[in-house]
Formats: structure tokens, C-alpha cells, sequence
């Protein structure tokens, strides 16, 4: 079970969103770069990042940070947040990331993410947020009427190489994941899930851990690790790679 500690960059500062909403975030003191290094220290290899400043704009605006994060740390690092354009994607491979994730350009137009799975094999991660078993889209401000798992059926033969899967009523409440969900999409993918969303307490990653579901393949861990409901020695314990 991999463990992904996750940095959300916003004006360049660490900050975490109450279910996608950018007028209820809480700002960390602790700059992205000095987060990524204390992950680091704790022994953490990978690493969940989202640019909210490019999930509003559509720019891959804080490249530089993370570009500066993998040349200073060496840590397999995923990222999303806006990215709507094989060009946007090239900077990041570029860069270092491991994997680009695609959300909301992927489900509005199954043409782009057929063709980036193919021009960067192995390198495209496919991020579903849901809500009430249906893709929402745009930061969560849209319904896409689309039932998660039709659209899966649809895009499981492209060639994405990772999962991200988000509850959205979970995120950012620290209510605990949505297993039995994730379980389900687990079943139904081609590639390995990561669980997202929720998660409270080191109880969570326990409960993670113990699922007899191959197909999932770590889990994300956001705000109980800013807001101290998770000690990074104790998440670092559960780390297997």
C-alpha cells in the first residue's frame, strides 16, 4: 500500500479545500517545498500534489515549485490540477513527475485522454471525483450526469496507468474514505486505484491496508496530517513503498 502525503499548492502557499471549495480553505504556514522535505524526512517516496492555482486557470503555474520539489527531494511525485493539453502534460513529464493526473479535460473529451495515454505511456493517471456515484467536473461544480462506472467502461481500454478515485462528500471532512465506492471502481478498473478523500485518522489507513482488494494500490492522506489528527511518524510506519 503506497502512502500519498498530498501538498495542495495555492498562491504558493500549502492549503486544503473543504470539499473543492476554494472560499473555504484553510491556509499552512509551512511553504510546499518545506513540506515536501519533511515527507521526505519521514521516509515518505510518494507524493499527491494538486495546483489549484492551475485548476483555475488551465496554466501549469506553479511548475517551478514542483519541478524544484523532485530536483531537491527525488520523490515520485503525481500531479493535477487544470491540465487541459498534451503541452501542459509534456512540461510536467519533463519536469520529472511520474504521473500526470487528467480529471476534468479526460471525462469532457475521451479524445485527449486516448491521446495522452498514448503519447506518455505509463505516465497518465485518471482522476474520477465523485458524488453520489456520478463524475463531477470543473472543481466540483458541475454534474456530469455520467455514472462513474460507465465512464470507466468506456476509458478502461485506453491505457491509464493509475486511478485516483475521490468521494466527493468525503474530502476534506475527515469522515473516513469511501471504501465500499472505491472497492467497486477497483473492481470494474484495468489499472491500480488510489483511495482519496476523507481520510481521519491512521485507523484509515489501517482499514486500507487490510483490504483484500488487489487492484488498489495506496491511499492519499491530506488534511488530518495539516490539521495534526495524523502523526507523520506513526503514517510513516504504515509505508510499505
Amino acid at each position: 500500500m503506497k502512502i500519498f502525503p498530498a501538498i495542495d499548492i495555492k498562491d504558493k502557499k500549502c492549503v486544503r479545500l473543504v470539499r473543492g471549495d476554494f472560499d473555504n480553505k484553510t491556509e499552512y504556514k509551512m511553504s510546499p517545498i518545506d513540506q515536501a522535505g519533511k515527507y521526505k524526512d519521514h521516509g515518505f517516496k510518494n507524493l499527491h500534489i494538486v495546483d489549484l492555482d492551475g485548476a483555475l486557470s488551465g496554466e501549469t503555474v506553479n511548475l517551478d515549485i514542483i519541478h524544484e520539489i523532485i530536483k531537491k527531494f527525488d520523490l515520485k511525485i503525481e500531479v493535477g490540477g487544470g491540465i487541459r493539453g498534451i503541452d501542459s502534460i509534456k512540461k510536467y513529464i519533463d519536469a520529472g513527475v511520474e504521473k500526470v493526473i487528467l480529471g476534468s479535460a479526460a471525462i469532457k473529451d475521451k479524445n485527449f485522454l486516448k491521446e495522452a495515454c498514448e503519447k506518455f505511456p505509463n505516465q497518465i493517471a485518471l482522476g474520477l471525483d465523485a458524488k453520489d456515484g456520478y463524475l463531477s467536473i470543473s472543481g466540483w461544480k458541475e454534474n456530469s450526469n455520467q455514472l462513474t462506472l460507465d465512464f470507466l467502461k468506456e476509458v478502461n481500454d485506453f491505457g491509464v496507468s493509475r486511478l485516483i478515485y475521490t468521494d466527493i462528500n468525503q474530502d476534506g471532512m475527515k469522515l473516513g474514505p469511501n471504501f465500499n465506492e472505491t472497492c467497486k471502481v477497483a473492481d470494474n478498473s484495468n489499472c491500480p486505484v488510489i483511495i482519496s478523500g476523507g481520510v481521519s485518522s491512521i485507523y484509515d489507513i489501517k482499514k486500507a491496508k487490510e483490504l483484500k482488494n488487489r487492484n488498489i494500490e495506496g491511499i492519499i492522506v491530506g488534511k488530518a496530517i495539516y490539521d495534526g489528527e495524523i502523526n507523520l511518524d506513526e503514517l510513516a510506519k504504515e509505508v510499505d513503498a
